[in-house]
């Protein structure tokens, strides 16, 4: 039998972020604990920043009826000259029976003591108190709190508490809060608890009550009211995915509304005045004609027929805010960037002042800036580049907005009349910076970048800093992904592990080849294609990751081919033929050793193939692969282990020649499918 089941946990007003950041597991805990408890269904949950919902439309009133297996010790252990050993009676205690009724059974590896025991299923009712204090307690949001005299903890207080299972009160209790059949309204509609009889009256009253319980509905309201504004104004809204979300965790009965700043602010950077009431006040930028507008969008969650007031009181809280930020910015202009503070500033313990890791850095962009040959001027102003790359880490603006970091010294940097490279790479510095991100525009920015991402892994990992698990407080995966996703971008010739050899000098303790396999491991992160295909180019001894990532942009495709596992067939006898052939060493061929017109042919075609230039890997590989029929053809008809053993290793190393053609770009045998 089925009843509809609701679970409301009232609380205070929770924290938008941490109770997003919990958000994606909130529905896996409860669903686990209702397997657990053999009580699984399906189920909807809701909130608002001042309850969370759990609602079963059709709940179990009794659990399934369930068979409990127990096994013992071996039964030679558990009974002596047929007496019943300590270890028989303590099973037969544990299963809260006597030992005559324990049973025998044979697993395969001798008889061992067995109980089978029918449970019947309990009410649900008698479950729901110990599954909801479960649930509340596996909820992670960080940082909780303690209220009154408890000792526990949770993120916000508990202040009500409703399990309905058809139209009973279930008896439970949750922080010292029992379980009844109440709610609470919009605080504007009223500040008393409204009761309910079942959950179809819970959802009318609240609905009645100025609460719109489903964040979905709260969502398309919010987004829909912005669109009128839009056609209304003529303007567009910026919709920030992050913000929205958090507007909508924060409020019961959203409205949104325009607002206006003093238009003299709009001489701050975009960046800042975006940045300044998203992070502040929760408002949405409003834009005209591709410009930013004096305009903003907050969402209000006030249940009234008069906004104006709400309207005037943003606005008269937003002007400060600005104010603060247009101080901070002309002092910085006046102050100007400088590095000499940086020299204050430290690193990481171990590595000096972020003013030690701009010389380093500096040291890597010049060997960069040789390996990719830039023009002397170019050289110059790399330099500088680097060396004001973390100047405005000391700006005020930075300090308020640490997330503006680089972007401001672009700003200061191009009123100060800086060349467009210096300015362009101090705002492209820390890109790409996510999973989707830009990329630099250019190679010195690039270069730029990649100083920045190679100094600080080999740094941190020349100190014992070296992520572990999920833990990367210093993101040096996104980093080491970064410097291949550029050298990508730009077709940049980067050999990782020539630079990180040469440039180790600079790092004292420096584990390179723990480096070299940190980066390794990334690429198969990145490349999200058949992992043994980027094993096997990596087992051609590439280090460059922009030659890595075209060997396997050509290998993939003919991998994923219908006909690849024909092509697989030959190229393992192949690898088996040379099995004890050094293919590190140049390989001896003697033509007058040849018995057989397949080995000449296949000589000959093989010198063919490698003998051309090829444009691409794409080319190479496929004259390689085309080396198929005669390859066949060599092994139907020749006989490798030739008496005579010149001719035997005259076979090999001809067999030899073309897996070295191809470990050139893929060791082929380390591939499967």
């Amino acid at each position: 039998m089925n009843k509809p089941l609701l679970i409301e946990i009232g609380v205070e007003e929770l924290p938008a972020i941490p109770f997003l950041n919990e958000l994606p597991n909130i529905e896996k805990k409860w669903s686990d604990i209702l397997e657990k408890n053999r009580l699984l269904c399906e189920f909807d949950f809701f909130y608002t920043p001042r309850r969370l919902v759990l609602w079963h439309r059709e709940f179990q009133v009794t659990q399934e009826d369930s068979i409990v297996e127990q096994f013992g010790a071996p039964v030679k252990i558990a009974f002596k000259d047929g007496i019943a050993t300590g270890a028989a009676i303590s099973f037969a205690s544990k299963c809260g029976v006597d030992v005559s009724e324990l049973e025998k059974v044979d697993l395969g590896k001798g008889e061992v003591l067995y109980f089978k025991q029918n449970v019947k299923g309990n009410e649900s009712k008698n479950l729901l108190n110990e599954m909801i204090n479960e649930f509340v307690h596996s909820l992670n949001f960080g940082k909780s709190m303690r209220w009154a005299e408890r000792t526990d903890s949770f993120i916000r207080p508990i202040r009500s508490l409703s399990i309905i299972l058809g139209e009973e009160i279930v008896d439970a209790e949750l922080f010292g809060v029992k379980s009844s059949n109440f709610s609470f309204a919009h605080r504007m509609v009223s500040y008393e608890p409204f009761s309910y009889s079942f959950a179809g009256d819970y959802f009318c009253k609240l609905d009645k009550s100025g609460v719109i319980l489903y964040p979905d509905e709260r969502r398309e309201k919010i987004l829909s009211q912005m669109k009128s504004i839009e056609q209304r104004h003529n303007i567009k809204i910026e919709i920030d995915t992050e913000l929205l979300e958090e507007v909508v965790a924060i409020t019961e009965y959203p409205t949104a509304l325009i607002g206006k700043f003093d238009v003299e602010f709009l001489e701050l950077p975009e960046e800042v005045i975006v940045t300044s009431m998203k992070e502040n006040q929760r408002y949405f930028a409003v834009y005209k004609d591709g410009n930013l507008t004096n305009n903003f969008i907050v969402v209000s969650n006030a249940k009234t027929d008069d906004f104006g007031y709400i309207i005037a009181g943003n606005e008269k809280v937003l002007r400060p805010r600005l104010a603060d930020a247009m101080f901070f910015y002309k002092n910085d202009i006046k102050n100007g960037l400088s590095n000499e503070r940086l020299k204050k500033l430290v690193f990481v313990e171990g590595l000096g002042s972020m003013y030690k890791k701009c010389e380093r850095e500096a040291k890597i962009a010049s060997y960069l800036a040789d390996i990719f040959v830039l023009k002397e001027k170019e050289k110059e102003l790399l330099q500088k580049a680097v060396m004001l790359s973390k100047a405005d880490l000391m700006s005020e603006m930075v300090y308020e907005f640490t997330e503006l970091q680089g972007l401001m010294g672009y700003y200061y940097a191009k009123i100060a009349g800086e060349d467009e490279l210096v300015y362009t790479a101090l705002k492209e510095q820390y890109l790409p910076d996510g999973e989707d991100s830009e990329l630099p525009s250019n190679v010195f920015s690039s270069i730029v970048a990649l100083a920045n991402k190679l100094d600080s892994l080999m740094g941190l990992f020349s100190v014992g800093k070296i992520p572990t698990g999920s833990k990367d407080p210093f993101a040096l995966r996104r980093a080491a992904a970064g410097i291949v996703k550029i050298a990508m971008e730009h077709k940049l010739s980067l050999d990782l592990s020539k630079i990180i050899d040469e440039l180790s000098v600079n790092y004292k303790n420096l584990d390179k080849k723990a480096l070299v396999e940190f980066f390794n491991e990334r690429l198969f992160k990145i490349f999200e294609v058949n992992p043994t295909v980027l094993k096997a180019v990596l087992a051609s001894s590439e280090t460059d990751v922009y030659k890595i990532s075209q060997k396997i942009c050509a290998l993939n495709p003919i991998v994923q081919s219908d006909n690849f596992k024909e092509y697989v067939t030959t190229f393992k006898r192949v690898a088996n033929i040379i099995k004890d052939v050094d293919v590190n060493k140049k390989l001896a061929i003697d033509e007058d050793l040849f018995e057989n017109d397949e080995e000449k042919e296949l000589y000959t075609k093989y010198n063919e193939v490698s003998f051309k230039s090829y444009e691409t890997y794409d080319e190479e590989l496929e004259a390689l692969f085309a080396l198929k029929p005669q390859l066949d053809g060599f092994f139907d008809n020749v006989f490798v282990n030739h008496e005579n053993e010149k001719i035997k290793t005259n076979r090999k190393n001809l067999i030899g020649l073309v897996y070295q053609g191809f470990r050139k770009i893929a060791d082929i045998k380390e591939i499967t499918i």
